[in-house]
């Protein structure tokens, strides 16, 4: 997997061949086929990989927070900390990611595994926290904090500022603003805003 990604930075995605991956590994094209039915099993396994990855690197801040905008922050840059090799890579793939029909999307079926890990990282950072919040807001909140994580990673994806510094401060500005909006949805006079938000939601995930 590690030649594969190597290659795919080198020559890009569409030109890098499962035999050429093979070779460059050093195995037979039979053994690489027999693990890997394809390239977009390789990048399934990258995918798997890093959701790994990310969840351990997000152990400490998780056991010892309870704040939420705390928890948040730190699962964020955690990712962004553990995804920094593959920078590159993620420069020359991320037109291939970014096809909404593409089995490497994000949101694809075939990357239903690695997106319900993240989905359930992100259900520990709401579920462990002390802060109050609206339940229902609360039950939703996970998937929603997913999706700002896409966004982090499409503002990474174009960051060119040394160590993504930039990817960094975003974190920096934009979990503050979550932090307030969360906590504003529990006040009585904004619960009716709070209810017609998740409707949407719902709706849109229909």
């Amino acid at each position: 997997m590690e030649t594969a990604l190597r290659l795919f930075r080198e020559r890009g995605y569409d030109a890098t061949t499962m035999r050429a991956i093979a070779a460059e590994a050093g195995v037979s094209v039979g053994s690489a086929y027999y693990y890997f039915a394809s390239k977009e099993q390789l990048i399934q396994a990258y995918y798997d990989q890093a959701q790994s990855a990310h969840e351990a690197a997000s152990r400490e801040i998780l056991a010892r927070e309870r704040a939420f905008a705390a928890r948040l922050q730190g699962v964020l840059s955690a990712w962004v900390r553990v995804s920094e090799p593959y920078h590159a890579f993620a420069v020359k793939f991320f037109k291939h990611a970014a096809e909404p029909d593409n089995p490497l999307s994000p949101f694809s079926a075939e990357s239903a595994p690695a997106r319900d890990s993240s989905v359930a990282l992100y259900r520990e950072v709401v579920e462990g926290c002390a802060d109050r919040m609206d339940p229902e807001l609360r039950a939703e909140l996970p998937e929603l904090l997913w999706l700002l994580s896409m966004g982090v990673v499409l503002f990474w994806v174009h960051d060119t500022s040394p160590g993504c510094e930039r990817t960094y401060r975003l974190i920096d500005r934009s979990v503050p603003l979550v932090d307030r909006l969360v906590a504003l949805s529990y006040l009585p006079g904004l619960r009716g805003v709070t209810r017609d938000f998740i409707e949407v939601v719902r709706e849109l995930r229909e």
